[in-house]
């Protein structure tokens, strides 16, 4: 097992270029059972959980190649429709599957996916979408099973306990491009990786409107077709890499990213005296002040500020001086990450679904243990400005989310290594 140490201290300064959306590229991966023809997908990162979509493909019999970033996935057809076990209880993206086999197969036995451990992540909302176009599901020994013998248009409420949720949008999606008549998704998710998955279910003929918006009309159609689509740029990658330059008190260019994927976090960096701002389609990250001011902060869905950059932006709080307040509204439970940061000197006390940081001390370098994806950023991010060295373990996390992270901050002057433990 690997795990990451960081000498801290360094201001980063160079550039760093983002790699293709992770979220956007596992149910866009799912969208190509909806045909029998070659789809063409570039700008594909090189993650774990690619992989392992390409595994889940491989497995339902279809035919996937990747050269670098690009995966061609096709011609061919779908031999089973069991989604197994073994691959599906490793990424919680995997149930995006479910959706397209219906559709295509009319029954789909897909095991119930597993993940990070970052709170209750029900698939409540996509069973209540899928029925809603007429489909008969049962959880059976683990497994959700469903089938249908014809998908039918419907009005579809996606609301849950914590907002709408991008999955199920997802799943709902690729399942009503093939339902007969018409679908009005109400409350469905508006983050860019939706909008993505839309554009490229239209490209294969898919009738899809409102995509970016709480409502999403689509109208069924028969079959769909083979399509090219080149992933949009990863934005929580992109947030990361802003808060790296913003903890060291760097002058970072972030390259091929999309500023108005993250106005949420610009808006509270802005305040806290961090310039971000658009350059010739790139971002550029520099530091105002040396001492930054502390901010609230409450997790809601996009464009609301993300869950998933909540770990990272708390690494930035614990070296803000003041009171700062981060509440956690989408995963009530994911603070795994607070008393590994605690371990490196901070003070932040956890209270219901809120963590208050008393900011300001300087971290130490200490031996931390990575809980989740983001928790591992977050790690990496007070590394840097650490003092002393780091050590973070269990960071098979991190290889599910970001492509070469290690390479891409060394480049700009971080002092961090991947060893084997």
């Amino acid at each position: 097992m690997d795990k990451i140490i960081i000498e801290g201290g360094v201001p980063l300064k160079g550039a760093i270029e983002v790699s293709g959306a992770k979220n956007a590229a596992l149910p866009i991966l799912a969208a190509t059972l909806l045909t029998n023809e070659k789809c063409i997908i570039k700008n594909v990162p090189v993650l774990r959980d690619v992989g392992t979509m390409l595994k889940i493909l491989r497995s339902l019999g279809i035919k996937v190649q990747m050269t670098g970033n690009r995966v061609v996935v096709g011609p061919s057809q779908i031999k089973q429709n069991v989604a197994a076990y073994k691959l599906v209880s490793t990424m919680r993206a995997s149930i995006c599957v479910l959706g397209p086999l219906l559709a295509k197969q009319r029954q789909a036995r897909v095991s119930m996916p597993g993940g990070c451990i970052i709170g209750q992540r029900p698939v409540d909302l996509h069973i209540k979408g899928l029925r809603a176009l007429g489909a008969q599901i049962k959880i059976e020994h683990g497994y959700i099973v469903a089938k249908v013998k014809e998908l039918r248009g419907s009005n579809i409420f996606l609301g849950g306990a914590y907002g709408s949720s991008v999955l199920a949008t997802a799943n709902v999606m690729m399942a009503a491009v093939m339902a007969k008549g018409r679908s009005l998704i109400e409350n469905a998710a508006c983050e860019p990786e939706i909008i993505d998955l839309a554009n490229f279910l239209i490209k294969m003929g898919a009738k899809i409107q409102g995509q970016g918006t709480p409502i999403i009309e689509i109208e069924g159609v028969k079959k769909l077709g083979g399509a090219t689509h080149s992933i949009i740029p990863d934005r929580i990658e992109a947030g990361t890499h802003v808060l790296a330059a913003a903890i060291t008190g760097g002058d970072l260019v972030i390259k091929k990213a999309k500023i108005e994927h993250l106005s949420a976090l610009i808006d509270k960096l802005t305040q806290a005296g961090v310039s971000v701002k658009a350059n010739s389609g790139d971002i550029h990250v520099k530091r105002r002040s040396s001492n930054l001011k502390p901010v609230d902060i409450t997790t809601l869905p996009y464009p609301g500020f993300p869950t998933d950059m909540q770990a990272q932006m708390m690494a930035l709080v614990t070296v803000t001086d003041g009171i700062s307040v981060l509440t956690e509204k989408i995963f009530p439970d994911r603070f795994m990450h607070v008393s590994e940061l605690n371990r490196m000197g901070a003070e932040i006390f956890l209270e219901g679904a809120s963590a208050i940081v008393k900011g300001g001390k300087r971290l130490s370098g200490a031996p931390v243990m990575a809980s989740d994806l983001r928790a591992s950023a977050a790690l990496i991010l007070a590394g840097l400005v650490a003092k002393g060295k780091t050590e973070i373990s269990r960071i098979y996390h991190l290889d599910r989310g970001y492509e070469q992270i290690e390479e891409k901050l060394i480049k700009v002057g971080a002092r961090i290594k991947r060893v084997k433990e």
